[in-house]
């Protein structure tokens, strides 16, 4: 019997790039749990033209995704990115799940009126919700 292989963007932002890589570290490391990244990472970003063509690629990824992690600092409530990802998961039913970084105990409204489930800041936290909640 093969794992399943779950198709997870990580919104996050860039100048933030640690948190994403941590969370990267822990889907890669959880035993018994298959993923494909589909996050735009600030080492490989999106060749676009235009916004409306960056945008419409995030759009394609967000499409094909199993669910949607939102990386929920404070800075979430200033990140036109981050609020577009949010929009696009909605728009294409993806569940979306919050990640409350290292015990922050506020998060913008954005995510958690979004989130079909906030969790904290561990690994086991985010994989069990991947596990719950994608589809």
């Amino acid at each position: 019997m093969s794992l399943r292989d779950y198709h997870i963007l990580i919104s996050h932002s860039w100048d933030y790039s640690d948190d994403y890589r941590t969370i990267k570290s822990w889907l890669d490391s959880a035993g018994y749990f298959k993923w494909s990244d589909y996050s735009v990472p600030i080492e490989n970003p999106i060749d676009a033209k235009s916004k409306a063509e960056l945008k419409q690629r995030i759009a394609n990824r967000i499409s094909c995704c199993s669910c949607v992690i939102v990386l929920s600092g404070m800075y979430v409530a200033y990140s036109e990115w981050i609020d577009f990802e949010i929009e696009t998961a909605l728009k294409y039913n993806k569940p979306i799940i919050g990640v409350r970084p290292r015990g922050q105990l506020r998060v913008p409204d954005e995510v958690s009126s979004n989130a079909d489930i906030m969790v904290g800041w561990t690994r086991d936290g985010i994989v069990n919700a991947v596990r719950q909640y994608a589809l």
